[in-house]
């Protein structure tokens, strides 16, 4: 049995065939393969990419505003706020310092668990998703979630001590 000194110096063979491949290829293209298409015609691509990502951002903007009901984004609002809120509470405890460390958490737990059960909110009562949850009914959904928001925010109070 070699040692492994040698078996990691040796090349093995699929590799020096692969190496001996790959030089090879390399020298059969000729350099004008290696030169780049037209330049101007990345230069207008390069140009009108801008203009492309604002219409395509405007059309999305619009479609969500003209197709989403008004709950769905109510509901989206109150999840932008929770973002905003954990943030918020993230670079205060980077800024200013965690020293009620059991307070943080909490806080900072109930805001992610809050914005977990709001997005479940959000996909159980979208339209689009009524073959997923065929036996739930908005009004079911919104009990679920008031008394999951309950239970978490009872863990978060005793959490703090």
């Amino acid at each position: 049995m070699p040692s492994k000194k040698n078996a990691a110096h040796e090349p093995t063979p699929s590799a020096a065939a692969t190496t001996q491949s790959s030089t090879a290829a390399a020298a059969s293209v000729s350099p004008t393969q290696l030169k780049p298409a037209s330049t101007a015609a990345s230069t207008a691509a390069a140009k009108s990419t801008p203009a492309n990502w604002d219409k395509v951002l405007q059309n999305i903007y619009q479609y969500y505003m003209s197709e989403t009901p008004q709950r769905t984004k109510l509901i989206d609002v109150f999840l932008v706020f929770i973002a905003v809120v954990g943030a918020l509470q993230f670079l205060y405890c980077i800024l200013a310092g965690n020293y009620p460390f059991n307070a943080f958490l909490s806080g900072f737990g109930a805001t992610v668990g809050q914005f977990v059960l709001t997005i479940s909110l959000r996909i159980q009562t979208t339209a689009a998703n009524k073959t997923d949850f065929p036996k739930v009914s908005p009004e079911r959904a919104f009990a679920d979630y008031v008394v999951c928001s309950l239970i978490l925010h009872f863990f978060c109070v005793n959490f703090i001590n």
